[in-house]
């Protein structure tokens, strides 16, 4: 068989990395079960046109279906897509489970997503991602949407002992945008906030010029919202800089003013719960359709050129049955994008690439069941342990331990009545064990990850 070429946009960590990703997703996950999110899974298709209903999406929904399947490709009606985050499917799995739901919901989904863009640093075609959401019956209290984002800033501050960058939650409203947009006259405003959402990858030169042509704004409308969307700050300040701006265009406007005094409430309560961490930016757009309030990206300090690792928003129409509304919040961690910064930037390591703290030696083939005895023994009382593959040379047996990176090799005793020895491989330090009693010290039980210069 042929060497194979590897696949772009889908990552496959060595063993290291592998433990890297998992003590990220444990410390989230035991971040999120703190807080009282109940874990769920959904399934990894949908209907297309549920898939298709969040935006500008379609170029990026993989399609599944059979490679002798016949009939027209352009009908879509009962096609299926591979789900490109865990939003859209959530939202299905609260109509289909409402009844068997208490409500305010609070959910955490980690799952791998598909998504069909171009491969690049950070960015990938298959994922995982960890979400969490809070769903009401009806109506959801603006509290949500002040918790969650510190709920995810405590998630990713959880991290810096190991390393991770500290994080920088960027917030605006879309009540803010959209009742700005009308008092300056535009009514597009999805194009305006699909255009303004560009700013960071085209610059605002180029942004307006997609205001102008896209949005049916005027030059002068379009400098109004990038004047708008040049505001940032950590402090209720943010609020009388964009009344000011409002004030200079005549806006007037109820929607703004309600989504003034929700930025105001987040910004406060976030400077006291998590000091220096929630920032109001303006130019936060989020250019899907079904955001309707809070909107928030987050970013990892002195490496922002990565984009934001995490995302999200308010929502209160994606989930109806036509009778009742299920209005929600949430944000999104891209694990596999913060995974890759990681190991990339040189930010963290692991103490090893597998489990085992222990390698027992064999003597000989005829003594392999003393020595796996002894591992039976060690793994009864929690100690992860592998048996030598081969008798080999202790010499050899001790590289092979080394190569894995495993830190201990016990050696059975060669004769009855004899004490086995253990023997720490780094150190060289070798002494009497007994597997009913002996344990390695705590940080090498099993694998951890630590800073790079640890």
């Amino acid at each position: 068989m042929a060497r194979p070429t590897p696949l772009s946009g889908f990552p496959e960590w060595l063993p290291d990395g592998r433990v890297v990703e998992q003590h990220v997703l444990d410390t989230l996950r035991r971040t999120f079960e703190l807080h009282g999110f109940a874990g769920i899974e959904t399934r990894a298709v949908e209907p297309l046109d549920q898939l298709l209903r969040k935006g500008e999406t379609s170029k990026e929904v993989y399609v599944l279906r059979r490679l002798q399947e016949e009939g027209d490709e352009t009908d879509r009606s009962g096609q299926l897509g591979l789900h490109f985050d865990l939003t859209v499917p959530f939202a299905r799995y609260v109509l289909e489970n409402a009844g068997h739901l208490a409500f305010p919901f609070q959910r955490y989904q980690i799952q791998k997503v598909w998504r069909g863009e171009r491969p690049q640093d950070g960015r990938f075609r298959e994922f995982v991602q960890a979400d969490i959401d809070v769903v009401g019956a009806g109506d959801l209290p603006y509290h949500y949407e002040v918790d969650l984002p510190l709920v995810m800033a405590e998630a990713l501050g959880a991290l810096r002992d190991i390393g991770v960058p500290p994080v920088r939650i960027l917030v605006n409203n879309r009540r803010v945008a959209e009742g700005f947009y009308r008092g300056i006259g535009l009514t597009d405003v999805e194009g305006v906030l699909r255009s303004i959402d560009k700013l960071d990858k085209i610059g605002p030169e180029k942004v307006a010029d997609l205001l102008v042509a896209e949005a049916g704004a005027t030059p002068e409308q379009a400098r109004a919202c990038l004047d708008l969307a040049a505001i940032s700050g950590g402090d209720a300040g943010v609020v009388d800089r964009v009344r000011e701006l409002g004030a200079a265009h005549g806006v007037e406007s109820a929607l703004m003013e309600q989504g003034l005094g929700e930025l105001r409430q987040l910004i406060e309560a976030a400077a006291v719960r998590a000091p220096g961490v929630v920032v109001a930016d303006l130019k936060i757009a989020r250019g899907l359709d079904y955001y309707t309030g809070s909107v928030y990206e987050t970013v990892l300090v002195g490496h922002e050129q990565l984009g934001s690792i995490c995302s999200g928003g308010r929502y209160d129409t994606l989930a109806s049955d036509g009778k009742q509304t299920y209005p929600g919040v949430g944000l999104s961690i891209g694990v596999s994008r913060l995974v890759s910064r990681l190991l990339s930037g040189g930010l963290v390591r692991a103490t090893r690439g597998v489990p085992a703290a222990v390698l027992v030696a064999v003597t000989t083939e005829e003594s392999r069941p003393a020595s796996d005895a002894v591992a039976t023994a060690l793994r009864a009382r929690g100690v992860p342990v592998e048996v030598a593959p081969t008798a080999a040379k202790f010499g050899k047996q001790i590289k092979h331990a080394d190569r894995r990176g495993i830190p201990y090799v016990w050696f059975p005793a060669a004769e009855d009545g004899a004490a086995d020895q253990v023997k720490d491989i780094r150190s060289g330090e070798q002494g009497d064990a007994d597997a009913a009693t002996w344990a390695p010290p705590a940080e090498d039980l099993w694998p951890r990850v630590v800073p790079a210069e640890a």
